[in-house]
């Protein structure tokens, strides 16, 4: 375990983050692609800005899924958002689909032929985490920070705090001592609201939902507590920023405590091993973990375009293992095949399952009955304590 004390910081952003409204927004067109054709190879990315939704990519899925398919199904996901804005508003804003079809090339090396099982459908380099620093076994800072959007979220779209927009972003920092958290140094939230609500109405506002998901006794300081630092915060979303798919792989993540492969996730099909090897490494960590074999866990996975074994399978516990490394490795590849195939039959990958994992972290998130968030079971527990007696 990391030793010393330090102050460690991670951030979030809310669902009507910019970047975020694009995130949601191409996850919900591989959703509509996986409902039509639970093979359908996606790969698209969002532009928003005022007024205005741009969605690029190369599919392979039926033809059902039009042009105006994918039109009504980013009017829609803007909506659930709750963008109704003069600058940006889900029934007015223009949007422009340019989606075409998936390279030959590419299919001809990722789709399995003859004796050629299916290939990975990029080359790169994918990780995975967990530690016991939170019940999810996720690194305490972005658990928090997410925490905190998604109770303000809830409280916007439950109708108790109408003062609130969709856009937001929280920053926590906590202190470590002996390398575990044990407080808040300074907490910052800047939340989108109404025209008549002033700064310390809005701290007011945002108070409680920080007090309700930090532990007791974790508050920060009050001087450290800072709320829409700028004051005013009335124009957010697409209209005050453009957003991009994928520009916030840090926030998907472990929000900084842990390496990431640099590859996005929202807007893929799970061929695509950025997003499907990335969920099985966090798969294989937590269940490390969880059975007791290790306090903190690293996996690597790495993958050539168009192979299906992967390259390498690096475990790192940081010195907080209480079993052998390169025994562990061989054990995991026994019990999970890391074939892109078979990832996505294992963790039952094909399905609409995305456009929920495009706002408050892809990990650390619970299970859910229709084969969400499959990747967070904990099913390898009781296989990984026997096989190490």
């Amino acid at each position: 375990m990391r030793q010393g004390n330090y102050i460690f910081t991670s951030e979030s952003v809310s669902e009507g983050h910019p970047d975020k409204v694009a995130d949601r927004v191409s996850d919900a067109i591989v959703d509509t692609y996986l409902t039509a054709m639970p093979e359908a190879r996606v790969a698209v990315e969002t532009l928003c800005t005022t007024n205005r939704i741009v969605i690029a990519g190369e599919v392979r899925g039926p033809e059902t899924v039009t042009a105006g398919v994918l039109e009504d199904v980013a009017r829609q996901a803007v909506k659930d958002i709750g963008y109704e804005q003069d600058g940006f508003h889900w029934e007015t804003a223009e949007v422009t689909v340019l989606v075409h079809q998936q390279s030959a090339d590419i299919a001809m090396g990722v789709d399995a032929a003859g004796n050629k099982d299916e290939g990975a459908g990029d080359q790169g380099i994918m990780f995975g985490f967990a530690c016991r620093e939170t019940e999810a076994l996720m690194p305490a800072p972005i658990y928090y920070a997410h925490s905190i959007l998604k109770s303000l979220a809830e409280a916007r779209h439950s109708g108790a705090q109408p003062g609130l927009g969709p856009d937001a972003k929280s920053q926590v920092s906590l202190r470590y001592e002996n390398g575990r958290p044990v407080c808040a140094t300074s907490v910052v939230v800047s939340t989108q609201h109404a025209a008549d609500l002033d700064q310390d109405a809005v701290r007011e506002i945002v108070r409680p939902h920080v007090l309700n998901v930090l532990p007791e006794g974790w508050m920060c300081p009050e001087e450290a507590f800072y709320v829409n630092p700028t004051g005013r915060f009335v124009i957010g979303g697409p209209d005050g920023d453009t957003g991009l798919t994928g520009r916030k792989i840090i926030v998907d993540t472990y929000g900084g405590a842990a390496p990431h492969g640099g590859g996005a996730f929202s807007g893929k099909d799970p061929t695509k091993v950025d997003r499907s090897a990335a969920y099985a490494a966090r798969y294989l960590a937590k269940n490390i973990v969880a059975a007791g074999l290790a306090d903190r866990c690293t996996i690597q996975l790495s993958y050539a375009i168009g192979v299906s074994e992967p390259l390498s399978v690096y475990i790192n516990t940081e010195g907080t293992g209480v079993v052998d490394e390169e025994k562990l490795s061989r054990v995991l590849r026994e019990l999970v095949d890391l074939r892109p195939r078979g990832i996505r039959t294992h963790l039952g990958l094909n399905k609409p399952i995305y456009a929920r994992t495009a706002a408050y972290g892809h990990f650390g998130r619970a299970p859910e009955a229709d084969g969400g968030f499959s990747w967070e079971r904990l099913d390898l527990v009781d296989e990984l304590r026997s096989a190490f007696n």
